[in-house]
């Protein structure tokens, strides 16, 4: 298959057909490069709060609301395309009410036969704590799509190894994000880099870039496309199968064989995967040792 991965840029949107139309776009030109699978970054639908007028855009809570709003029209959009565009696409998060209390961040999961999902964030950053009062939302699935199964992690959820075994069955990890700083960035990659390694997998990061003077929730973004494998048998040498331009909006494309997953986890030099639960044993026979 091929992956394209964004680094997704706001606008400052004057209608809702401009932003269909820059959505459809974005996805036309990464299908014409003949991508079947497609993964928007984290946050990247906070754009959305700009129908609204620079006084809720502006506002924190309020452009919370005022994009949860909009998430029914952003399914329906979303689900067209991936249809028409014949690719799966995982589009960009957002907060939702998706009931009584505080929202979530979800991720929406587009399949070409307009079946769609979701995956919400599990692990809150501190920000997203407070001040956005963002809670964790429904527990982690694997999507099993005959692109293989496919899991989710959710930026932050990136950094947090047992979140990513959980998903040890899953042949690539979708890794929306959305970082400050470049800091913010490294540590959303090594996390993504990380999960291939032990799940002897292939991730792929998208990111929200730029600066958005309008906002207060997304007004500094730093980051890029990156696809990353285990740095084994069939993969390069560095684990990074492709990666973008620093704050460059675009696509990363890579080409993702299943074939090479299940080899290098079948007869890989190393094999983590199979070795993880020999942890188990060492780290309950942790002694202290004065010196």
């Amino acid at each position: 298959m091929k992956v394209a991965t964004a680094a997704y840029a706001l606008d400052w949107l004057s209608s809702w057909a401009q932003y269909e139309e820059k959505l459809e776009a974005w996805v036309s030109g990464a299908a014409g490069q003949g991508a079947n699978l497609l993964v928007f970054p984290e946050y990247g639908a906070m754009e959305l709060a700009t129908l609204d007028g620079a006084e809720i855009a502006g506002d924190l809570e309020r452009s919370i609301h005022a994009v949860s709003a909009r998430m029914g029209d952003v399914q329906v959009l979303h689900s067209r395309l991936a249809k028409m565009y014949n690719c799966y696409i995982l589009g960009a998060s957002a907060p939702v009410l998706a009931g009584p209390g505080r929202p979530v961040n979800r991720a929406g999961f587009y399949a070409p036969d307009g079946r769609h999902d979701h995956q919400d964030k599990q692990i809150m950053t501190r920000f997203e704590r407070d001040p956005w009062k963002i809670t964790p939302g429904g527990r982690l699935k694997l999507f099993d799509t005959p692109l293989g199964k496919i899991g989710v992690l959710i930026c932050y959820d990136s950094e947090f190894p047992l979140l990513g075994r959980a998903l040890d069955d899953a042949d690539l990890i979708l890794v929306p994000s959305c970082t400050e700083a470049l800091s913010g960035y490294w540590r959303v990659r090594i996390g993504a880099m990380s999960r291939a390694l032990e799940n002897q997998c292939v991730t792929v990061m998208s990111s929200l870039v730029g600066n958005n003077d309008w906002s207060t929730a997304v007004n500094m973004n730093t980051g890029m496309g990156g696809v990353f494998g285990p740095p084994d048998i069939g993969f390069p040498q560095t684990g990074v199968l492709a990666e973008g331009t620093l704050n460059t909006p675009g696509w990363t494309y890579a080409e993702v064989d299943l074939s090479a997953i299940a080899q290098v986890r079948a007869d890989g030099h190393v094999l983590n995967r199979t070795h993880w639960a020999e942890q188990d044993a060492r780290v309950d026979s942790v002694t202290i040792s004065p010196l």
